[in-house]
């Protein structure tokens, strides 16, 4: 297969080859890459992606590994570079492609590859698959963004949150992949950095990851379950981290322990391990070169557009907060969290984002960001207001910031999606949390962990939600939230498994709401 003039290929975390003309211009590798014979057994283990969508292009993924739980977090690939076949057709049957070419897979990037597919039609399903060595991938599914002017009939999207290995099976993303959405947004938490735990229904591979070696391993190892798979190669997604992608609740350069263990005690090793994490991360999702990252530091906020329907801002609301107040956890009336000066986001992503409101003509503006943004009390007293500081509410300046940013810009529909807290939610998001009469100013859905909390209880509300009348809905069970967004209305659906314990567990739809367009508030349907 020969490279068209019509994509930009990115080969792991080195700068990839830009094509401009029908020949693959490709550099000597090294002399410590250089091996012969083929790889015997597919190199497929980890699927296929792809994400990042455009009016024209997407990027595509995969990682080459032959023994994905090998210790060393390199699949078992010979310590050379291979020469990857990529194809995309308009039809699953993969007939008479529409491009095509070859990339790198170099052994300093674990084999990962992503391919930045350009010249293809806006609006559009695509299939793809990769070839090495006579072994063919899975064919996946995916799609281009709506044309910039464009105003879609309909947008399917789904989004997912906090999928812990060791908590259950991943029965949530085969169900998502069965509704066969038009993207898939994920929140963070997409695997979770702790050490093995032997009675967990699922036990990790390694140890806590810190090295390198030990993030690849931990994601290969996620990367293997069959209904993450299935949901990777349905639908192209947009991804951002959370705090498990590296260390529990770390903001900025501050880990969450800066006591134990060795590799936290200092600014300088807990850089590091984020650097590691940062490099992993990038070589395991389908993210555009935009992402590389440069040591500790990797760009993750972007924005989105799906024609004139909606605008996805995704935020980054951990490497650039400040630390979190009071000690983090919960605390009653804390001050610090209420200083206007403290920020979630750091000063250039808030701008950006004040920037993406005012230039904004869509429909639906949607936050695809990580952490409870509405007031949440936890305690009923009318004179001790207990939040949690590792959310919105422990940088209240900086969720005013936000809000104002929407209401001054005029956004028509701003929609906040958040993972981290492991329940399904949906909330009014008002102009003073303290009022209850107060104005619906924008509408907040979280959904619910993938695994992270094991089975729950069935709850169908939470106690808080009687303090706190702006919270419209709780469930206490996993899933993800499937949305049906048009012109006129976005529909939400709560999808809830029995279990994660065991594999195959039922689910069903816990609750549906609606916001009409121009009608601030939720709307239960069922």
């Amino acid at each position: 297969m020969t490279l068209s003039r019509r994509h930009v290929l990115a080969g792991g975390l080195a700068a990839g080859t830009i094509a401009t003309t029908s020949a693959v211009a490709t550099a000597a590798p090294s002399p410590l890459l250089v091996a012969t014979g083929p790889v015997r057994v597919s190199p497929f283990e980890l699927g296929i992606a792809s994400g990042d969508p455009t009016p024209t292009g997407v990027v595509l993924w995969t990682r080459l590994a032959i023994e994905p739980l090998a210790a060393d977090g390199r699949g078992g690939m010979p310590r050379r570079e291979f020469q990857v076949q990529w194809q995309v057709a308009d039809n699953p049957q993969m007939r008479r492609p529409v491009d095509r070419g070859t990339v790198r897979a170099r052994a300093a990037d674990a084999h990962a590859v992503h391919v930045e597919v350009d010249g293809l039609r806006p609006g559009r399903e695509y299939w793809y698959r990769f070839k090495v060595d006579g072994h063919l991938s899975p064919v996946g599914r995916t799609r281009t963004a709506p044309a910039q002017g464009e105003m879609p009939s309909a947008l399917a999207m789904s989004f997912a949150s906090c999928a812990h290995y060791e908590a259950g099976y991943f029965t949530a993303y085969r169900y998502l992949a069965d509704d066969e959405p038009d993207i898939v947004l994920h929140l963070g938490d997409y695997q979770y950095e702790g050490k093995p735990n032997p009675t967990a229904t699922r036990t990790h591979a390694g140890e806590e990851t810190v090295t390198l070696e030990g993030y690849r391993l931990r994601h290969a190892q996620y990367k293997t379950d069959p209904d993450l798979q299935s949901a990777h190669a349905i639908a192209p997604w947009l991804v951002v981290w959370d705090d498990h992608e590296v260390d529990n609740n770390w903001a900025g350069g501050i880990p969450q322990d800066t006591k134990a263990p060795e590799w936290n005690d200092t600014p300088e090793r807990f850089l590091a391990r984020r650097a590691n994490a940062f490099r992993a991360y990038y070589e395991n999702m389908p993210l555009r070169r935009s992402s590389i990252p440069s040591g500790p530091d990797m760009r993750i906020f972007r924005r989105l557009s799906w024609g004139r329907l909606a605008n996805f801002h995704m935020l980054d609301t951990r490497q650039y907060r400040d630390d979190q107040a009071c000690d983090d956890g919960w605390d009653s009336n804390c001050a610090e969290a209420n200083d206007p000066s403290r920020t979630l986001t750091g000063d250039r992503q808030e701008a950006w984002l004040r920037d993406g409101f005012s230039r904004s003509r869509a429909r639906w503006d949607f936050l695809g960001q990580q952490v409870f943004f509405a007031t949440r009390d936890g305690k009923e007293a009318t004179d001790d207001h207990n939040v949690s500081m590792d959310s919105w509410d422990g940088y209240a300046g900086s969720r005013d910031r936000v809000t104002a940013a929407w209401q001054d810009a005029g956004v028509r529909n701003p929609v906040v999606l958040t993972g981290d807290v492991h329940k399904h939610w949906a909330a009014d998001i008002k102009a003073d949390f303290t009022d209850p009469d107060s104005e619906v100013i924008g509408t907040e859905l979280v959904t619910t962990s993938i695994t992270s909390g094991g089975d729950g209880d069935g709850a169908w509300s939470d106690p808080i939600m009687a303090w706190n009348p702006h919270l419209r809905f709780s469930g206490n069970q996993r899933g993800y939230v499937r949305t049906l967004v048009t012109k006129d209305s976005l529909r939400a659906d709560f999808r809830s498994l029995d279990r994660v314990t065991t594999r195959g567990s039922a689910i069903r739809t816990q609750a549906t709401f609606e916001v009409a367009d121009r009608e601030r508030g939720l709307h239960r349907v069922r």
